[in-house]
């Protein structure tokens, strides 16, 4: 008899008269490969994340815009008839008087309607004088009853219409001189240069804006407001003007206009904040932030923007607590363009993940790596 063996027999299939012997020895490598797949991969390094503190919103909250010093009367000047510049006088960030030349056009042509119309004005006048001595001629041959009162008539007409195109006249002569002194351009009152428009050998059309003149005596902010932060902005009462170039430097402002509109392209309604007691340094075109305190402040939480995310169940954003991220539903109040404000879900001791929340899972281990809040 044949005696047993412990192990089960190998099905035909396995036998190595069928099977390749390099099948056979690539066999285990694979169970083992299998064996390990179905094993749970240990978890890794803790991943590094940047987090922020919890910010209540009055901290938050406060309203800081930029924005640039503008003068509040700006006037673009622009000659009041076409041509070639043949000179310009100013640049820009020029100090001009009432009547100071700006820019010049070709006179040439100019000169030539001048002279057209000086003599278009003499032969109306000698018409005109031609017409009234028939007129005169033939009132006295119309006492003699020399002529009818149908020839007279028609003189008098003829005299009639021969004055009116010399009045006619005589004002195109009058508005061809004025377009010849329309060639220079002048300022209409004192102020600053802060744009050209236009440079010599340029052709403009009448009323092409070629310089930009402003009045630096009132001195103001113009700046662009969020559609979302307009409330804000009309109910602040303190608004504070300060200068990139001197930030110590903190001047009182107050809001002067406010779009009704807003902007096709960003958005944004213009807002001109009248700078109240400004000081020399105050020049035009510098930058300028203002902050906004004093107003109504919403009650709730400020986060940034990348620490609130939705997986289907709601808003939440993931806390920090021993190194561990867990999720913590929230619920928005506001969308901001500067981050979120939150109205619960939040006790104002937490820190949050800012940036990546999308990328972690419930009580995934991290480093946190402190991030400075964007002021």
């Amino acid at each position: 008899m044949r005696p047993s063996h412990p192990r089960a027999a190998l099905p035909e299939s396995f036998s190595s008269a069928r099977w390749p012997l390099w099948c056979l020895s690539v066999l285990p490598l694979a169970l083992v490969l299998a064996g390990c797949g179905n094993q749970t991969p240990e978890s890794g390094t803790a991943r590094p994340v940047l987090v922020q503190p919890v910010r209540s919103a009055a901290d938050g909250g406060s309203l800081v815009l930029t924005g640039e010093v503008r003068a509040r009367h700006e006037t673009d000047l622009a000659f009041r008839v076409g041509g070639k510049v043949v000179a310009r006088l100013v640049d820009a960030g020029a100090q001009v008087k009432a009547g100071t030349p700006l820019a010049r056009l070709d006179p040439a042509d100019l000169a030539l309607a001048q002279q057209a119309a000086r003599a278009q004005l003499a032969a109306a006048e000698s018409d005109a004088a031609t017409a009234e001595a028939d007129r005169v001629r033939y009132a006295d041959l119309l006492k003699r009853k020399f002529v009818s009162q149908t020839a007279y008539d028609a003189r008098e007409n003829a005299a009639r219409v021969a004055s009116a195109r010399f009045e006619q006249a005589r004002a195109q002569a009058e508005s061809s001189r004025n377009q010849l002194d329309y060639g220079t351009l002048t300022a209409d009152r004192a102020g600053v240069i802060t744009v050209v428009l236009a440079e010599s050998g340029q052709v403009v059309a009448a009323g092409q804006p070629v310089v930009r003149l402003a009045q630096p005596d009132e001195k103001e902010v113009l700046v662009a407001v969020p559609e979302g932060r307009l409330a804000e902005l009309r109910v602040a009462r303190n608004l504070t003007v300060s200068l990139w170039a001197d930030p110590s430097l903190r001047l009182k402002g107050e809001l002067r206009e406010l779009s009704p509109a807003a902007d096709a392209a960003t958005r944004t309604f213009a807002a001109r904040i009248r700078i109240l007691d400004p000081t020399p340094a105050v020049q035009l075109g510098m930058t300028a932030r203002l902050n906004l305190s004093g107003g109504d402040v919403a009650a709730g939480w400020f986060v940034p923007s990348g620490a609130v995310f939705d997986q289907g169940e709601g808003p939440a954003v993931w806390v920090v607590v021993d190194n561990k991220v867990h999720r913590q539903p929230v619920k928005v109040r506001q969308f901001r363009e500067d981050g979120v404000l939150l109205s619960a879900g939040l006790q104002g001791n937490e820190t949050v993940v800012a940036v990546g929340a999308n990328r972690l899972a419930e009580g995934q281990a991290v480093k946190p790596m402190p991030q400075e809040p964007a002021r």
